[in-house]
């Protein structure tokens, strides 16, 4: 056997080490997290009043999907102005650059921002919008980044062919390459949907630590007890842990409830990842010719 073969299965029997050793890790500290979870279980972490995280758990989902209403949009925008539009020189550095510092600024920065534009600013209290707009700029970064990388990556055929069928730009992009690289995208839409279920930093300053909601005033928007009132306080999964393992040392059963909120929120980022790689899956094979 030649040298370079043996260093060539040396280092794939090694690159083969860590991926199994991380995934054994990742596999150890979810099942951990869930089973500390469930072993102090009590049904009245199920409700919506007491020790009951429904609240919480509803907040969660409500806060993540206004934060992808902002950032979705803006983001594959901005990563198709990067990869269809922007010339290069030095504006596109400043701008590339300036998305790479957004993405890496401490999430506690983002949320004093926050604070400051969306509450102090607006005059308003802390409430479940301004987390959402909080949470967007951690995000749009993440999805800006990956509808680049996504359409630049796409093979040259896709954008020439449909030019030369009579398409315009814009209609190339929306009808071909957007379509073409969505499976990619939505990989940068998961990154940002996880950054919002685990946040508790930036949240602290801006949606609040409380919760008060009458679910008999569901479809009643403008009441300040509705679920849907988005200019509501709405204290997330994740803050009701940090909550429960400070403020809340005086109730008896605080470790159970942080410990139980913590298995929900890795339980709901799990679901929320394999629903949308199943997307994603399903558009790759559509987009391949396969069924």
């Amino acid at each position: 056997m030649s040298r370079a073969k043996r260093k060539d299965r040396l280092m794939t029997g090694i690159f083969y080490a860590i991926g199994w050793i991380m995934l054994a890790f990742l596999l150890y500290l979810t099942l951990t997290i869930i089973f500390d979870g469930l072993k102090g279980f009590q049904w009245d972490f199920l409700g919506a009043a007491g020790n009951g995280i429904f609240n919480q758990f509803f907040n969660t989902i409500y806060l993540v999907f206004l934060s992808l209403l902002v950032s979705v949009p803006i983001g594959i925008g901005a990563g198709v102005y990067l990869a269809e539009y922007a010339k290069e020189g030095k504006f596109l550095t400043i701008f590339e650059i300036s998305i790479e510092s957004l993405s890496s600024l401490p999430s506690i920065v983002i949320g004093l921002f926050g604070y400051l534009a969306f509450i102090m600013w607006t005059g308003m209290s802390w409430n479940i919008l301004a987390g959402a707009l909080t949470i967007s700029i951690l995000s749009i970064p993440l999805i800006t980044t990956e509808t680049n990388n996504a359409i630049r990556a796409l093979p040259v055929e896709y954008k020439e062919g449909s030019l030369g069928l009579g398409a315009t730009k814009s209609e190339t992009i929306r009808k071909v390459l957007i379509p073409a690289a969505m499976p990619q995208i939505l990989t940068g839409v998961i990154m940002a949907a996880g950054r919002g279920f685990g946040e508790a930093a930036a949240l602290l300053y801006t949606s609040g630590q409380s919760t008060y909601i009458n679910w008999q005033n569901f479809w009643k928007v403008t009441s300040p007890t509705s679920p849907l009132n988005p200019f509501r306080s709405g204290e997330t999964l994740s803050l009701h842990i940090w909550v429960m393992r400070t403020e809340g040392a005086l109730n008896p059963s605080a470790t159970q409830i942080a410990n139980f909120t913590s298995a929900v929120l890795v339980v709901l980022a799990l679901l929320f990842t394999l629903v949308t790689r199943r997307i994603s899956d399903r558009m790759r094979k559509r987009n391949n010719g396969g069924n």
